[in-house]
């Protein structure tokens, strides 16, 4: 499928890394100029490397998006760098899991600076460049938003609200040209799947292999999720064969997100 993403500009956060790193390089594959945003430098240009190697353009900026400064000082670097903007995925956050009671007010802060406030910030400063380009922005979140679970009250939170920020940022698009889409995530093969598989192995008594392995069982899915396969949908989304998708939830989870 032909997507005409060729020449444009996309900003990724939390692109050092995982589904990021994984969208970055999907995109720029694509053909489109890539600004790397994520805090680990050395993964960034490791990432930039990747995309340079293969033929595609990218620039980088380590840079924490939970600092308030950031959002602003990324769509400048953007700016510069590539003159435009077409593209925003906000990927950044990553948002701790355990007992509800050992979980302390700055986990929860950070939960929420990084994967709601950061977006938050990137598209609001993003905003005029996306309405002169007629563009997109793709929220990257989690199917834990829909379903309450007693080790997951951050991530679901984080998610639940997450969500409505899409539905909300979507009617205002489509006043302003942009669309607005997001892509729920299930079980991916990540570092953070790798986390959780080892705090469950530490609290069961059991190797991180059989930990996994009860995980897919227990969520009712035949396999993990490649990162590759959230990038393929997050480069359908920017391009113009979605151009009526406008508030949309994708979920990507294998199945196993049961409710309707």
């Amino acid at each position: 499928m032909e997507l005409g993403l060729a020449g444009k500009v996309a900003l990724v956060t939390g692109a050092s890394r995982g589904l990021g790193e994984a969208i970055s390089i999907e995109l720029a594959n694509q053909g489109m100029r890539v600004c790397l945003l994520g805090r680990d430098e050395k993964r960034l240009q490791n990432v930039a490397r990747t995309i340079s190697e293969a033929g595609g353009q990218c620039a980088y900026l380590a840079a924490d998006v939970a600092d308030p400064g950031t959002a602003d000082a990324a769509v400048v670097f953007t700016r510069e760098k590539f003159g435009r903007l077409d593209l925003l995925v906000n990927s950044a956050g990553t948002t701790k899991r355990g007992d509800f009671f050992k979980l302390s007010d700055a986990d929860w802060n950070d939960g929420f600076a990084v994967k709601f406030f950061g977006a938050l910030r990137l598209s609001r400063a993003a905003w005029p460049l996306l309405r002169d380009s007629r563009g997109t922005i793709i929220n990257i979140i989690g199917i834990g938003g829909y379903a309450a679970a007693g080790d997951g009250a951050i991530p679901g939170t984080v998610n639940a609200a997450f969500m409505n920020l899409t539905k909300a940022l979507a009617q205002i698009g489509v006043r302003d040209g942009i669309r607005v889409n997001a892509i729920n995530p299930g079980r991916i093969e990540t570092d953070r799947l790798k986390i959780n598989s080892e705090r469950l192995a530490r609290e069961g008594g059991i190797s991180a292999e059989e930990a996994l392995e009860r995980l897919r069982k227990a969520c009712g899915i035949a396999r993990f999720g490649k990162p590759k396969e959230i990038a393929a949908v997050v480069a359908f989304l920017a391009s113009a064969n979605a151009d009526f998708f406008q508030g949309s939830l994708v979920d990507v989870d294998g199945g196993e997100l049961q409710s309707i």
